[in-house]
């Protein structure tokens, strides 16, 4: 009965929400990566790990721990996706907020994934790699000196889809895997994330026309790696950074609404006039990274993870 309620729920919102809208501005605007210039190049400070070899592929994650962090201290961590639209895109756009929050007392990582530009893959692929991260994470919990039963997952864009999807979506597992581990995070952490990526059950034929662009991304349908669209009771809560302008705010809000509904905690927060993109470090005289960042910072103290205030100023 209650998987019937979300999707009911899910539907009654739908109506007001085309997935279409904004996904060609943004898609045209991941194509030129406007932020790939800035964010080019290694993370600085991080330990380097590989967690997953892929062929010739290895990819690597930069750890950033507290200073005088000890193996049996079971610190919070968090793992960090890039954006990109799964094409282009860099570990090091999340550096500054790792560093921040393992200043706060946490473990945070920012992962390299593979990317349509220099691995000619898909979404899927990109899922099954955030996947891997999270399941190396809890693997080395004793190693890394974290807790297991708190890591988060986070990122922007497209990474904050991986997050998302690494949450909600079953399956789309790298081959080998030892799903024994979960890869499920405790919790998430999202900045303007890609979060409907198909029309909801009752879309209508302009949500699919809009769609054709972004289906060749994908290996099958978009829905069955589209967090949306697989809400239910028992996801880790969560937290949503948009700003006004972002075409991909109304899928966003069809989010909140079902992971409400199922009973999920959600909050979902808006910033005036602000584009895609706008949380980024050294966008805007950092106005909104520090923002968001100081808002991250109170729902991971808010369940526990960290303690005291923000140390960040707005």
């Amino acid at each position: 009965m209650r998987a019937i309620a979300v999707r009911r729920a899910v539907c009654a919102v739908a109506a007001a929400y085309v997935v279409g809208v904004g996904w060609g501005a943004e898609g045209a605007r991941w194509a030129k990566d406007p932020e790939g210039a800035r964010f080019a190049g290694k993370p600085e400070g991080g330990e380097e790990r590989v967690y997953k070899t892929v062929g010739e592929v290895k990819l690597p994650l930069y750890v950033y721990s507290p200073v005088g962090h000890k193996r049996e201290d079971k610190r919070a961590a968090i793992i960090f996706f890039f954006g990109g639209g799964w094409a282009t895109g860099s570990p090091k756009q999340f550096e500054q907020q790792c560093k921040y929050l393992a200043g706060r007392g946490m473990v945070a990582i920012t992962a390299e994934y593979r990317v349509k530009s220099r691995h000619e893959v898909k979404v899927e692929d990109c899922v099954e790699d955030a996947k891997s991260a999270m399941r190396w994470a809890r693997a080395r919990a004793g190693v890394l000196g974290i807790d297991p039963d708190r890591i988060a997952a986070g990122g922007g864009s497209a990474g904050g889809h991986l997050a998302a999807a690494v949450a909600t979506v079953e399956g789309c597992e790298a081959p080998g895997e030892d799903t024994r581990v979960s890869a499920k995070p405790n919790a998430l952490v999202l900045f303007n994330p890609a979060v409907a990526l198909a029309p909801m059950p009752d879309g209508t034929g302009e949500g699919n026309a809009k769609l054709a662009g972004l289906r060749e991304r994908f290996r099958g349908d978009p829905a069955a790696v589209s967090p949306a669209h697989h809400v239910r009771a028992g996801q880790p809560p969560a937290i949503l950074f948009f700003g006004t302008e972002d075409g991909l705010l109304e899928g966003a809000r069809v989010f909140e609404k079902a992971y409400r509904a199922a009973g999920n905690r959600c909050e979902l927060k808006t910033y005036e006039g602000q584009a895609h993109g706008f949380f980024n470090f050294g966008r805007g005289g950092d106005k909104y990274y520090r923002i968001t960042l100081r808002e991250a910072d109170r729902f991971l103290a808010s369940l526990g993870w960290i303690e005291g205030e923000p140390t960040i100023g707005e």
